[in-house]
């Protein structure tokens, strides 16, 4: 199995309809992977408070937001989510020329959640992701059974009014600022000479490799990439195809066009085979600070078949139990060393139902599109809903409490009409 990875896109004005940002991400893993997407609400902790990620114990800090995540189920970090401050970020796997491989730190997806856990704006996720690579390191398997899988990370984080890239390579990194127009990131370094943050000694350690000369415009991608790894053969012309499809609606991206390109086939950005598409993400945010945000998520592999559900932050919001994996504590043999030494079954509710649709949906053309024909009803009747929420605010936050679980429900009966 040849690992590939995903795509993340951002959309700022005015290359958006309706003074919006729209944030989209395919997370691509292995096929047989569940992505889970939970909701955990702000936390206040004690001094001297640690928090266990996937594979080592860090400070905790005083005060948590409330975050939903869409996240593989076997770790405890995420590929994509979004927090109550309305700051999304998605996480791409790179590959350069320092190694990945290294001994179990925080892996790009535990930072992903610690960055929304911990930051009220993109550029303080940028700020707080970077302190704990430096404190921490990144390393670590990258998948439930295959130990020599590991990579660097790129990340694309986005609030209200602007977004960042930030891309890193062992601890060092660099980040650029995002104030316009639109940006797509696949699995390899993007950032060139424009470079508005960047590790102290990123410069200097690239020098003393042999990477630089010290004296030519500095160049991150060209200096930190190792172009000729097979394991990126593929992102460049994903991206590519990633930008076409974000210039061909410049001035009018939705989130519907954003999810249109989720479930693009034939650019690979929905992906097929050993490594797919096992779950997406598309974010609504308003620029006016009293409009909600409306984070729609998958939990399903491959969007071409699967709902795109709302969830927005309110008082109270219930736990996503339908779309939330099994949980095995101590036992998880995650957790246990030697690590990985079997692989439990980690399906939740809407998973299960979903994998005896999607075969259907394969298996026989004509009732396969009556599914699929009905599924994307739901979602066009759901996205019309949210966009009055999206235009004139939350009227009712009650009723919003249970806003994604009862999109699944609606989901599953659905399938229980097929």
């Amino acid at each position: 199995m040849q690992p590939s990875s995903c795509d993340t896109f951002v959309a700022l004005p005015a290359s958006t309809e309706g003074h919006c940002i729209i944030f989209g991400k395919n997370t691509d893993r292995p096929c047989d992977e569940v992505q889970e997407v939970v909701y955990f609400p702000a936390q206040d902790y004690g001094a001297e408070e640690k928090v266990e990620c996937t594979y080592i114990e860090i400070d905790q800090v005083a005060h948590t937001y409330a975050v939903v995540l869409s996240k593989p189920a076997w770790l405890w970090g995420a590929e994509m989510g979004a927090n109550e401050h309305q700051v999304c970020i998605g996480n791409e796997a790179i590959w350069g020329r320092e190694t990945s491989d290294g001994d179990e730190a925080l892996l790009g997806m535990d930072l992903v959640r610690l960055g929304l856990e911990r930051a009220d704006t993109a550029e303080r996720a940028v700020d707080v992701i970077t302190k704990l690579l430096e404190k921490y390191g990144q390393g670590g398997p990258c998948m439930e059974d295959e130990g020599s899988f590991t990579y660097h990370n790129s990340f694309l984080i986005s609030d209200r009014k602007e977004a960042w890239l930030l891309e890193t390579s062992g601890t060092y990194w660099a980040a650029e600022r995002v104030e316009g127009g639109h940006r797509n990131i696949s699995n390899e370094y993007a950032i060139t000479t424009k470079i508005d943050k960047e590790h102290p000694e990123m410069r200097e350690y690239a020098r003393s490799k042999g990477w630089w000369d010290g004296k030519s415009q500095f160049n991150f991608a060209a200096v930190y990439s190792f172009m000729n790894t097979a394991r990126i053969e593929a992102s460049g012309s994903r991206r590519s195809e990633g930008k076409k499809l974000l210039e061909k609606n410049n001035g009018h991206i939705t989130a519907e066009t954003m999810m249109d390109i989720l479930r693009d086939k034939d650019s690979g950005i929905n992906m097929e085979g050993m490594f797919m598409t096992t779950g997406s993400m598309v974010s609504v945010i308003p620029t006016n600070p009293h409009l909600p945000g409306v984070h729609y998520f998958t939990a399903t592999p491959d969007p071409q078949r699967s709902v795109f559900k709302p969830f927005i932050f309110v008082k109270y919001a219930h736990q996503l139990k339908q779309t939330t994996s099994p949980s095995y504590g101590l036992n998880d043999p995650v957790k246990k060393k030697p690590r990985f030494q079997s692989k439990p079954d980690r399906k939740h509710e809407l998973f299960i139902k979903h994998e005896l649709v999607a075969d259907i949906i394969d298996t026989n053309k004509d009732r396969g599109k009556k599914i699929t024909d009905r599924m994307r009803q739901l979602e066009k009747e759901t996205m019309t809903k949210m966009e009055e929420i999206l235009s004139r605010g939350i009227v009712q936050p009650d009723f919003l409490v249970n806003l994604f679980p009862n999109s699944v429900q609606d989901e599953m009966a659905v399938y229980s009409k097929s």
